[in-house]
């Protein structure tokens, strides 16, 4: 029995019948759908989006960046540091400059979901970012619990910048290219919630602060 919705649609169409082939879609040039050009200078882009979405952001040589974050989280008062297992952290030397530093580091695979609501700051990696929008995009998987980049009143993000795309076109084409197409969870600024009086409140739901520094290699000319 044809569907009366439908069939109101399909005379408003002024069809008599349901269409045999479904029309071809248009081809929709990226100058239109994209505003953020393959060409453009992601980094620079990244930045300037990510500053606009209410991001600290900074950029640190590798060989800088432990001495950045520990003064960063002395600073903010930070010694519960939450982090992923994470290639990226570990080929700089992070968690071992932490620990030396007197902070206490939890790593997700050795702690609990519970234990998160008792850090200071999560510091992640990224699984990639997005300069048309200077979102951040987190991975969730066994090693890399969302609750890090979520829970605490902190959240640290390390960018390279090999993991800048222009924009979420892009990231739908890298997700759907994985051999398991992951969830992904897209971070676009610090969490913020105006359900009390209409009142824009930061940092109610999840971090308040979203400090993302970019991470450069360093030029061995």
């Amino acid at each position: 029995m044809p569907d009366p919705m439908l069939e109101k649609v399909r005379k408003a169409l002024g069809r008599s019948r349901p269409l045999a082939n479904p029309p071809t879609p248009p081809q929709i040039p990226d100058s239109v759908a994209r505003l953020a050009a393959k060409d453009a200078n992601l980094v620079e882009l990244f930045a300037k989006s990510a500053v606009q979405a209410n991001f600290l952001f900074e950029e640190v040589p590798a060989d800088q960046i432990r001495s950045r974050l520990i003064e960063f989280l002395r600073l903010h008062q930070c010694t519960k540091i939450g982090i992923p297992n994470s290639p990226l952290l570990d080929r700089l030397g992070i968690p071992k400059s932490l620990e030396d530093a007197g902070l206490t580091v939890h790593r997700w695979d050795l702690s609990t979901l519970d234990a998160s609501y008792d850090l200071d700051c999560g510091l992640t990696d990224v699984y990639a970012a997005v300069a048309e929008t200077g979102s951040l995009v987190i991975r969730p998987n066994p090693h890399h619990g969302l609750a890090i980049s979520l829970v605490p009143p902190i959240h640290i993000a390390l960018v390279e910048p090999a993991t800048i795309g222009p924009d979420l076109i892009d990231l739908l084409e890298k997700i759907r290219l994985e051999p398991h197409p992951p969830n992904v969870t897209v971070i676009t600024g610090p969490s913020k919630t105006a359900d009390i009086e209409g009142a824009l409140v930061t940092g109610v739901h999840g971090p308040g602060l979203v400090q993302v520094f970019l991470v450069r290699a360093v030029d061995s000319g």
